[in-house]
């Protein structure tokens, strides 16, 4: 964050595959190749913990914190590793190209995944490389294998209607299932196996390509999750191990019953007589993962909403003080330095800006927010940026720069009055008449190339100038969204030059 650099946000769910989704496969090195060749410095991730068709298969709701997405484990790896035969990863379904099908691809890895856990176990002896990664992640990796096995055997409840026993983590109620579900167990943790392999052998890559990787740790995990389930005892949960309050943000200027998320919320007074040792591990864990790390919803470790657990809404909210300082205190006892990008978006306090700047963490400027009637918008403006930021032309959350520009047509929360003054202003800032939709992108992303910012990322979908078609996620809809895929066709050399081009002028290589 000391130089000037760009980068791409691109999902691996979103990379061409003959296997239904984006993979760690083939064409995750070739998206790297092409980073490379534009001398682009960072690829940008969402969270890459297991999703599920019961979570809207959004990365940010997840059954683990620490866990990676077996979906994003590629067939043709495991072809080439002697997990899978060559005729098995030969002649996949006919998946759809351009969205992912998540219930079809999930029962098509899940066979493959059965099929290579099989072989595996077959051999006998377990490998060096498994056993030593089951003792480096048990700490984690246990509990998540447990209760995904347990899941699974009481046909999908929630953790908090298990029976008593179990819920509650009674060894001699525990030990039992575990030796009957020993099986379903292995084959979680060997999953996690294949997932950690594959990663660490395309982010080696990613090094070697002089690029460094982007990941997203959100502030707060599910409650239906291996997290709470093992650790209670650091959540607002009552008697029954349900929760007292949940996270949401109270009613503002944008929504007149504010939001309500629904995950647990923390004890941080005892997470703090603990040091703080689960977020300890969860930080470690995720820089092992990742060069550099998002904070989602960094306002919350200074005042974090608490919404009555059976609220509708997030009325009923309240702002409770967050650990603030002392938690970051408590982080750089563990770490040398933090890598964080603070996600410090929407109304935010002078408390949220004074401890991002104590720590020095880069915020964030999205363009797309500089433009309309919001009294913040000037602070998304190119010639208000400073250099320790991170700009961005949109987010996931955002529509695309061209399916903001134009209006999406019946997804937009914008009223055509309010879309028209947002592209007025847009022509105006770049001393234009017209909106041609063939180069616009080009020029919105030029204004970010040319800031003080040292770093600037791109969604794939705006270098490639597509419109609400290719949008990855709307706030508050639960169906359609992290769907978006990336076509083998768009990855032209010619893009990447142009790219490059642009890279090279404004000092960004």
């Amino acid at each position: 964050m000391k130089r000037r650099g760009s980068g791409i946000f691109l999902h691996l769910t979103s990379l061409p595959s003959p296997f239904g989704i984006g993979d760690m496969g083939v064409w995750a090195y070739k998206f790297i190749d092409f980073l490379s060749a534009a001398k682009q410095s960072f690829w940008q991730v969402l969270p890459l913990n297991p999703t599920s068709e019961a979570g809207g298969n959004s990365p940010y709701s997840s059954p683990s914190a620490f866990a990676g997405n077996p979906l994003l484990v590629s067939p043709e790896l495991l072809a080439q590793e002697g997990f899978l035969g060559p005729s098995e990863v030969q002649n996949p379904p006919l998946f759809p190209k351009k969205r992912v099908d998540y219930r079809a691809l999930t029962k098509y890895k899940k066979t493959l995944f059965l099929v290579a856990y099989k072989k595996f176990n077959g051999r006998g002896k377990k490998s060096f490389a498994f056993e030593n990664f089951c003792n480096e992640n048990s700490f984690w990796l246990e509990d998540y294998a447990l209760f995904t096995s347990l899941k699974k055997y009481f046909g999908g409840k929630v953790w908090s209607q298990w029976p008593r026993g179990i819920r509650d983590r009674k060894a001699n109620k525990i030990r039992p299932l575990q030796e009957k579900l020993s099986e379903w167990i292995e084959m979680e943790k060997f999953l996690q196996f294949l997932f950690a392999q594959q990663w660490f052998s395309l982010k080696k890559y990613c090094h070697h390509k002089g690029i460094q990787i982007i990941g997203d740790m959100p502030i707060y995990v599910n409650y239906d999750s291996a997290d709470v389930w093992a650790n209670s005892e650091l959540f607002q949960l009552d008697a029954q191990k349900k929760p007292l309050v949940v996270a949401g943000i109270p009613p503002d200027y944008f929504s007149s019953t504010g939001q309500l998320w629904g995950n647990p919320i923390y004890r941080w007074d005892e997470l703090k007589k603990g040091g703080y040792s689960w977020w300890v591990r969860r930080v470690e864990h995720n820089l092992k993962l990742f060069d550099m790390v998002r904070l989602d919803h960094f306002k919350g470790f200074v005042d974090y909403c608490e919404v009555p657990a059976r609220s509708r809404t997030a009325v009923g909210g309240l702002w409770v003080k967050g650990p603030r300082q002392d938690f970051f205190n408590a982080l750089l006892k563990h770490f040398p330095h933090l890598p964080f990008i603070a996600e410090d978006l929407g109304v935010i306090t002078a408390e949220v800006h004074e401890l991002r700047d104590r720590f020095e963490f880069p915020g964030m400027r999205v363009l797309q927010f500089a433009f309309g009637t919001d009294p913040l918008a000037d602070l998304y403006k190119p010639i208000h940026y400073i250099k320790n930021c991170v700009a961005y032309t949109g987010t996931h959350d955002n529509d695309t720069l061209v399916g903001w520009l134009h209006g999406s047509k019946g997804h937009s929360t914008r009223t055509r009055d309010e879309i028209r003054l947002e592209k007025e202003n847009v022509l105006r800032f770049l001393g234009r008449k017209g909106a041609r939709r063939n180069n616009i992108h080009w020029e919105i992303i030029r204004l970010l190339m040319m800031s003080v910012a040292n770093l600037t990322i791109f969604p794939m979908q705006d270098i490639l100038g597509l419109g609400e078609e290719a949008r990855m996620n709307r706030p508050a809809t639960a169906h359609g969204n992290w769907e978006w895929r990336l076509m083998p066709e768009q990855l032209k050399p010619s893009l990447g030059q142009r790219l490059l081009q642009m890279t090279e002028i404004y000092g960004r290589a």
